[in-house]
């Protein structure tokens, strides 16, 4: 059973993106399924570190977006989704090509929403794992 409580798809979150830090970096959301949301970074020279890897606040900038875009996209209608902590695993560095990541729901209730972030290089090995927990706000009356 689907968790989006509104229309959601691949061309509107990658339109939302646009002319943010997310376009910037090269993020782009690949596909949406019942309850999870896959999108992926590429390995360049936007988002690598001096020393050639990805660095490792790209990782966590595409676990934020996703965490906080699958939070937005499931919560009440007129909710609003905001960051409130957000931590990383590096288990593997990646070089070049893609790196992919997909978060799920662990966690949905009243005033909070904690998402996991499983991302991957092209080889498909685990590069970074990632939990956000979202505060869920009320609309403002």
């Amino acid at each position: 059973m689907p968790i989006w409580t509104q229309p959601i798809t691949v061309q509107a979150l990658n339109a939302l993106s646009a002319n943010t830090a997310v376009s910037h970096l090269g993020i782009e959301f690949t596909e949406i399924g019942d309850d999870w949301l896959r999108a992926r970074v590429p390995v360049d020279e936007r988002t690598r570190q001096p020393y050639g890897l990805l660095h490792g606040g790209v990782s966590v900038t595409l676990a934020e977006t996703m965490g906080s875009v699958g939070a937005a996209c499931s919560c009440a209608p007129g909710h609003r989704a905001v960051g409130l902590e957000i931590n990383a695993n590096h288990l593997r560095a990646a070089t070049s090509g893609w790196v992919t990541g997909v978060a799920r729901r662990l966690h949905a209730g009243r005033t909070t929403q904690v998402w996991q972030i499983e991302m991957a290089n092209e080889a498909g090995e685990p590069t970074c794992i990632s939990r956000i927990t979202m505060a869920i706000l009320a609309p403002r009356e």
